[in-house]
Parts: structure tokens; C-alpha cells; sequence
């Protein structure tokens, strides 16, 4: 097998080694921004979903961790966003912790807290993915 594949490179150079190219320059061709900045989304207008979509963002741009609170990078599980973003509102905190929680139950069943909800999973796909849908769920309660 690998005896045609060697064969076969050797005829595709043969065959095309009359066509012109002209060597392409990336910066032509892809173009990004030079920097990546993610706003934050117009805010709910209740106090608890708000806070949880500030803590969606936070783990959107701060990063996620699992194990900890807030890990040597500054990275954060679910609890942890949302205990930064209450800034010492210790009953917003427990009100967004408690939608959340709902929110998770309403997806896996069974699910004992919080944190152990975050570490059920190896990426932040999940947990991104339930602080805004808890947002959501906070908001259509008027919480």
C-alpha cells in the first residue's frame, strides 16, 4: 500500500507540475479581529436572574473550574460565579442557587447540589449551559 501511495505522489507531482501557482499570502486571506472582547448581554431586569447571567459571563470569560470555589488561575465553578457576582448579598446568593439547582434538577433528575453538578462534568459546556437557563427560569418566575 504504501509502495502506490509513494506512485501515486509522484504522478500527482508529474501531472501538475506545469500549472503556475503563485504562493498565497495568509494575511489576503484570513482576517480576524485583533481582539476578542465578549460583552455582556443586556441584563434581565429581575435581581436574581440578573445575577445569574452576570455569573454565566464570569465563567464565559473568567473560566471554570471544578473542585473549588475559585481555582489558582481565578477560574470558577457555578457556586462560586454566583457567589462573586451577589457581592456579599448572602439571600440573592441562596435565591440564585436555589433557581439554579431547579434548573439542573429539571435536566438530570436527581442531582444533589449545586456543586456536585459541577463536577459532574469535564468542560464548561454544561455549566454555562444551566446558569442561563436558570437565568431564564429566574426571570419567567419574576425572581
Amino acid at each position: 500500500m504504501t509502495a502506490r501511495l509513494d506512485e501515486a505522489a509522484v504522478a500527482y507531482e508529474v501531472n501538475t507540475a506545469h500549472i503556475p501557482t503563485e504562493p498565497v499570502d495568509l494575511a489576503d486571506v484570513v482576517t480576524v479581529p485583533l481582539t476578542l472582547t465578549l460583552q455582556p448581554p443586556e441584563s434581565y431586569p429581575t435581581p436574581v436572574a440578573a445575577l445569574l447571567q452576570r455569573a454565566h459571563h464570569r465563567l464565559l470569560t473568567g473560566g471554570w473550574c471544578s473542585g473549588a470555589l475559585v481555582d489558582a488561575d481565578g477560574a470558577r465553578c457555578m457556586l462560586g460565579a454566583i457567589r462573586a457576582e451577589a457581592r456579599g448579598d448572602s439571600g440573592l446568593e441562596a435565591s440564585a442557587a436555589s433557581v439554579l439547582l431547579d434548573a439542573i434538577r429539571r435536566n438530570f433528575g436527581g442531582v444533589d447540589s449545586v456543586p456536585s453538578s459541577n463536577d459532574a462534568h469535564g468542560s464548561a459546556r454544561v455549566p454555562l449551559h444551566m446558569l442561563d437557563r436558570a437565568a431564564g427560569l429566574a426571570d419567567a418566575r419574576c425572581l
